[in-house]
């Protein structure tokens, strides 16, 4: 009996010990699956998120595999993200889909038109503007009259149809000697649901000056403000 004993336990030890491998060997066991690198904006391109870096090959045990999860860009040619896309997340092809495929998703409401406006990451709220979002749109320019700069509300409430990809545009600034200094700064593509007169309000404040918005909630207060702001009134 002692002998059965003995040999049955050595078995069971044999086996648990076999299964704790199998089980180590499952958890450690890793797959290199492509994961964002930088934030991946909606309607962003793969081919371009991939040329500017975004993308990158890690290994992520199995156990943590998503399902979708892709090792290469080839079955993602051509699409477009359909959301925003976080360091560190897998790319999984739930979140890819056709160009053609967003735009029809693009709701006009009744009435109304398509308008995009190419801001920088300030004036877009450093990406937190996002399809369905509402917005307030504000004017900074020059007083033709006193030749001195303001800022104005231009619209106080719009919807946001879309947002495309970010592009590095080459800025060139001149100081009071006379010397410049040119800077690259990324400028988006924010397209909003507008009226006809909000659409040429737009279309010559972009002309003629800059456009910014700020991020409203169902709890956002906007009042116009006939006189905007000037320096003659910062300090007040």
């Amino acid at each position: 009996m002692a002998v059965l004993v003995a040999a049955l336990g050595s078995a069971l030890v044999f086996l648990y010990t076999k299964g704790a491998d199998t089980r180590a060997e499952k958890k450690f066991d890793t797959v290199e699956v492509l994961e964002a690198t930088a934030v991946i904006n909606p309607g962003e391109k793969i081919e371009d998120a991939q040329a500017a870096g975004k993308l990158a090959l890690t290994a992520v045990s199995k156990d943590s595999l998503l399902d979708g999860y892709q090792s290469t860009t080839d079955s993602l040619t051509n699409t477009v993200s359909l959301g925003t896309i976080y360091p560190g997340e897998q790319i999984i092809s739930a979140k890819w889909g056709a160009s053609a495929s967003v735009q029809s998703s693009l709701q006009i409401p009744d009435g109304m038109m398509a308008k995009s406006v190419n801001l920088t990451d300030p004036g877009r709220v450093a990406g937190f503007v996002n399809p369905g979002s509402t917005v307030a749109v504000f004017y900074s320019g020059t007083d033709p009259q006193s030749g001195e700069p303001f800022t104005r509300l231009l619209l106080d409430k719009v919807t946001v149809l879309g947002v495309g990809s970010t592009t590095p545009v080459s800025t060139t600034t001149t100081d009071q000697s006379g010397a410049s200094t040119t800077e690259q700064l990324p400028r988006t593509l924010i397209t909003l649901a507008l009226t006809q007169v909000q659409v040429e309000k737009t279309t010559w404040a972009e002309g003629n000056g800059e456009l910014s918005f700020a991020l409203l909630t169902d709890k956002s207060t906007v009042q116009p403000d006939a006189s905007g702001m000037d320096a003659t009134k910062l300090f007040q």
